[in-house]
């Protein structure tokens, strides 16, 4: 995958998007707004709004970014869609007006910026974006070397279609490329998508370029602990002021 632009994923999953993923852990909407404290709140990939509509429905002031016409078409297309404001672009940018006292990016979608450098300009344009006391909010999951076999492996899925994901690893600049190759009655499709993980440590240290520091570490959104077994993190970081 040599050409791979912030709009792709959106633009390729789109259409399937709200049917792959229609289930998430409940307790993100409570704890979102527990963090927001009634201000206003950006989310980075808003994508089709599956999580800023039920805050939107909590009474919340939500604006997004995304950099997929195709995800926020699908967004404007649901029953209140129409009423959140919406930025198109990369979400490195954070190319929007205002303070938010919550800032959040989600289902791992912040390994979605391509390099070390672009992750660590979103956590400095955030950090210029937070109230006095605003948050900055990310759900990524733990990279786990031992998936991997000479750098691939394989995962498939059985419903009403048989789903295989091929990725390709390269340690080096720890990045994935994935390619999804879903069969089904209506033929083969092939959704391929680009991730740039990093380790929690990692992201504390942009944190810390960036001006912030790390407040909560949690292992699932019910703000159990994070420990050394967790395949995830919700890490929650403020400005150092």
């Amino acid at each position: 995958m040599t050409c791979y632009n912030a709009s792709d994923y959106g633009e390729k999953f789109a259409d399937i998007y709200d049917r792959w993923y229609q289930t998430y852990d409940p307790y993100i909407i409570s704890t979102l707004e527990e963090l927001a404290r009634g201000g206003p709140v950006l989310e980075l990939g808003i994508g089709t709004g599956r999580i800023a509509l039920p805050l939107a429905k909590k009474g919340i002031e939500i604006h997004g970014i995304d950099a997929s016409p195709s995800m926020v078409a699908k967004l404007r297309a649901k029953p209140g869609g129409d009423a959140i404001p919406v930025t198109m672009g990369n979400f490195a940018d954070v190319d929007v007006e205002g303070e938010f006292s919550l800032i959040f990016i989600a289902f791992n979608t912040f390994f979605g910026l391509p390099s070390q450098n672009e992750q660590i300009r979103c956590f400095r344009e955030v950090a210029g974006h937070l109230s006095g006391d605003g948050l900055f909010v990310i759900e990524a999951f733990v990279p786990d070397m031992r998936m991997f076999d000479r750098d691939r492996f394989a995962k498939a899925s059985k419903k009403d279609e048989i789903s295989i994901d091929v990725p390709a690893h390269d340690w080096v600049n720890q990045r994935l490329d994935i390619q999804r190759v879903v069969i089904n009655e209506r033929g083969i499709r092939f959704y391929p998508a680009a991730f740039r993980y990093a380790w929690h440590s990692e992201m504390d240290l942009m944190a810390r370029l960036a001006g912030m520091n790390l407040r909560h570490r949690w292992g699932r959104w019910n703000q159990e602990p994070f420990t050394p077994i967790s395949e995830k993190h919700i890490s929650v970081y403020e400005r150092d002021v």
